[in-house]
C-alpha cells in the first residue's frame, strides 16, 4: 500500500484523535470533568515532587521517579498540543514555555540540576491556566476566592522558587545555609522582613537576593490581602464604557450609569 492511500486515513485517525483530547481538555461533559481532575491530581504530584527534589535527591529512586514523572509530562503536554485548535498559537504561549523548560529539567536532571528549583513555576502556571479554572474553579470564576487563589499561588512560587535558588547557590558553600530547610527559613525571615540575622547571605550578591527577596515578597504579601480583604467584586464588562469590576448586585454601571445584565445564581 503506498503511502498516498495510506494519508487519509492517517489523517482521519489524527483528527479523531484531536477531536476527543479536545473533548476531554476543554468540554463540560462529566467524563471530561473527571478527565481533567484526574489530570490536576498528576499536577499537584509533579509539583510536590519539585518542591521535595533538594531533599530526595540523595535517594536512589530520585532518578527513577524524575524520568516517570519526564514521561508523565511528555505525554501531557503534547496531548494538549493535539487538543489546542491551532499549534503555532499554542506554542507562543509563556505557560507552554514554562512547562516545556520543565520538562527538560526533568528530562536531564543532572546537568541542569541547578535550575531544578524553577519547577516549581508548574504551581503558578497551573493557577493561571484556563484548564484549572474550568474544573476546580469553574464555580469560583470571576470572585474573590480566584483573586485570593492566584495570589496564594505566585506567593507559594516565588517563595519555593527563592528557596531553591538560595540553596542551589549558598548550601554547603558559606557557613549558616547547610541544607534545603535553612534556605527555607532564609527567605521566609527575608519576605517576612522579620530579619532575626541567624541566617545572612555573604558578600554583595548575597545583600542583593536579600533586598529582592524582601521587597517581591511585601508586594506579594500585599497583593494577597487585597484579594483576601477588599469588598467583593465581579467581573463583568460594561459593553459601553469597557468597566470591568462591578459590585455583586449592581444593576447599572457606577462609572456610566449602563443598565448591566449580571448574572445572579441567587
Amino acid at each position: 500500500m503506498t503511502s498516498t492511500t495510506r494519508d487519509p486515513r492517517e489523517r482521519t485517525f489524527f483528527r479523531r484523535l484531536q477531536l476527543t483530547l479536545r473533548a476531554l481538555y476543554h468540554g463540560s461533559s462529566p467524563t471530561s470533568v473527571r478527565f481533567r481532575y484526574a489530570v490536576l491530581v498528576v499536577d499537584l504530584a509533579l509539583i510536590a515532587f519539585f518542591i521535595a527534589a533538594p531533599v530526595l535527591r540523595s535517594q536512589p529512586v530520585y532518578l527513577t521517579l524524575d524520568y516517570v514523572l519526564a514521561a508523565v509530562l511528555g505525554v501531557d503536554i503534547v496531548a494538549r498540543a493535539i487538543a489546542w485548535s491551532d499549534f503555532r498559537s499554542w506554542i507562543r504561549r509563556p505557560i507552554v514555555w514554562v512547562d516545556l523548560f520543565v520538562l527538560a529539567t526533568l528530562l536531564f536532571p543532572e546537568t541542569l540540576f541547578n535550575f531544578g528549583f524553577l519547577r516549581v513555576l508548574r504551581l503558578w502556571t497551573l493557577i493561571n491556566s484556563d484548564f484549572f479554572w474550568r474544573t476546580v474553579g469553574r464555580r469560583y470564576d470571576d470572585t474573590r476566592v480566584e483573586d485570593a487563589t492566584r495570589a496564594i499561588a505566585a506567593l507559594v512560587t516565588f517563595v519555593f522558587v527563592m528557596t531553591g535558588f538560595v540553596y542551589t547557590g549558598f548550601a554547603l558553600k558559606h557557613e549558616g545555609i547547610s541544607g534545603y530547610i535553612d534556605a527555607l527559613y532564609f527567605t521566609v525571615t527575608s519576605l517576612t522582613t522579620t530579619g532575626y540575622g541567624d541566617v545572612t547571605l555573604p558578600g554583595v550578591w548575597g545583600r542583593i537576593l536579600s533586598i529582592i527577596t524582601m521587597l517581591v515578597g511585601v508586594t506579594l504579601f500585599i497583593r494577597l490581602a487585597q484579594a483576601l480583604f477588599r469588598p467583593t467584586k465581579v467581573r463583568f464588562r460594561c459593553p459601553t464604557c469597557g468597566l470591568s469590576r462591578h459590585d455583586p448586585d449592581a444593576v447599572f454601571c457606577k462609572a456610566c450609569g449602563t443598565l448591566l445584565n449580571i448574572t445572579n445564581e441567587e
